[in-house]
């Protein structure tokens, strides 16, 4: 019996993580959950056809792991999705127009100078006010989901490939700069690269980096996934400790040993990898405060995005460093473990329903009457914004870091203005 049988024979399909799956709590449609599509992989495995239905299921899945989260047999659903959606594109036969539209997204995302190309001519569109989004909407689902989720204007930050600690050097740390957050959330990488520096880390920030994979791997791109996998093992070389402040970002980098674990040339830099990454909020928490801390009087909502708290097990630390601020209070979104809709690249593929569960997630985050909306990943920021916009309402986004640095600084909550 092999690894990804006896993994689906954990499931005993008691029913716990029904509540929590956000396709099912949409449907109630049992293949829309996650012990349904485990009976789905199951049947796969003893020789059913991947049929068209079959796939349509195991695509609706967001791969949020909120599932994982909430199991009391500890079944590996990441694990299962991840192997499930690989056999998908190895073996099921994709329409032209989805095989388009998957490559054009693949083409682009992944790379950090192609999406620094489309800045310029967003940035013109932007400014030009043109409202395309009915004719978006008639042409493709998809292209319209994108007008709605192009990020706002932000100025280009270059950062130096070290950055020293102030004061005593207490660490030293890699910093992965991401290809969404790099490009069109450059803010909140010189955030995290300040505060890793006034907390007494000298920071190393590889020139060359690239993507770390993650929209592959969580896709069923593995050997695309293997490939960033590599060059970001190559770029961190020599760096014991490297800190991530994009969800999805981290949460691939801890399954590098897990991606490489069958080529023996790759496997063991791989597992010192996976050991070394730590998300920022993980990081700090461990290394404990010294910069002070300057007063916050603001509200704010906290969102955990999934690959923060699902798959990494971490939502305690942002809470704590958050409430360390003094005049900051945190409050918390209903619903917390039921996702966003934005999963990657989920928001593009199935915008219908990422914009259901954007719009309840809107809903929940309304209710705080926060003054400011905080996640850890660049794609929840935008999605919940977006859907917030729906609702002609206007909420300041920022992540962890840029909180951190303005109390670590003392510039105050002028800092978050509302878009």
């Amino acid at each position: 019996m092999d690894e990804f049988r006896e993994l689906l024979d954990d499931c005993v399909h008691c029913g716990f993580c029904l509540p929590t799956c956000p396709t099912y709590e949409l449907w109630g449609e049992e293949m829309d959950s996650p012990r349904g599509r485990i009976h789905l992989m199951s049947q796969h495995e003893l020789g059913a056809p991947l049929s068209d239905s079959m796939v349509e299921h195991f695509d609706r899945c967001l791969g949020c792991m909120a599932c994982v989260t909430a199991c009391p047999s500890g079944v590996r659903y990441d694990r299962l999705i991840e192997v499930t959606r690989a056999r998908v594109e190895d073996e099921h036969p994709r329409s032209r127009g989805e095989r388009l539209l998957r490559a054009a997204i693949f083409a682009v995302f992944p790379y950090p100078r192609r999406l620094r190309a489309l800045r310029w001519p967003l940035r013109a569109y932007q400014a030009s006010k043109i409202n395309m989004a009915p004719l978006l909407t008639r042409i493709s689902p998809t292209l319209a989901a994108m007008e709605r989720l192009a990020p706002p204007r932000a100025k280009a930050v270059r950062l130096p490939e070290r950055v020293p600690a102030h004061g005593e050097r207490r660490a030293v740390v890699g910093m992965l700069t991401g290809c969404v957050q790099r490009e069109f959330f450059p803010g909140v990488n010189a955030a995290t690269a300040r505060v890793l520096a006034m907390e007494g880390c000298d920071v190393v920030i590889p020139k060359g980096q690239g993507c770390c994979g993650a929209l592959s791997l969580h896709s069923g791109r593995s050997e695309e996934a293997r490939s960033f996998a590599k060059k970001t093992i190559e770029s961190f070389a020599g760096v014991d400790t490297v800190v991530v402040n994009a969800a999805g970002c981290g949460s691939a980098m801890k399954d590098y040993a897990d991606v490489l674990a069958d080529e023996p040339e790759w496997a063991e830099r791989a597992q010192a990898l996976t050991a070394g990454t730590r998300d920022l909020s993980e990081f700090l928490a461990e290394l404990g405060p010294r910069a002070t801390r300057h007063p916050l009087e603001i509200t704010i909502a906290y969102h955990d995005a999934c690959h923060l708290a699902h798959a990494q097990g971490i939502r305690a630390q942002p809470r704590e460093l958050l409430r360390g601020i003094p005049g900051l209070e945190v409050r918390e979104i209903a619903d917390p473990e039921i996702c966003c809709g934005s999963a990657g690249v989920y928001n593009l593929l199935q915008p219908q329903t990422a914009g259901e569960l954007g719009d309840r997630k809107a809903r929940n985050v309304s209710a705080t009457n926060a003054d400011l909306l905080v996640a850890a990943n660049p794609g929840c920021s935008l999605q919940i914004a977006t859907a917030l916009r729906r609702r002609g309402e206007e909420i300041a986004v920022a992540h962890t870091a840029e909180v951190l640095d303005a109390s670590i600084r003392g510039i105050g909550k002028e800092l978050f203005s509302r878009r």
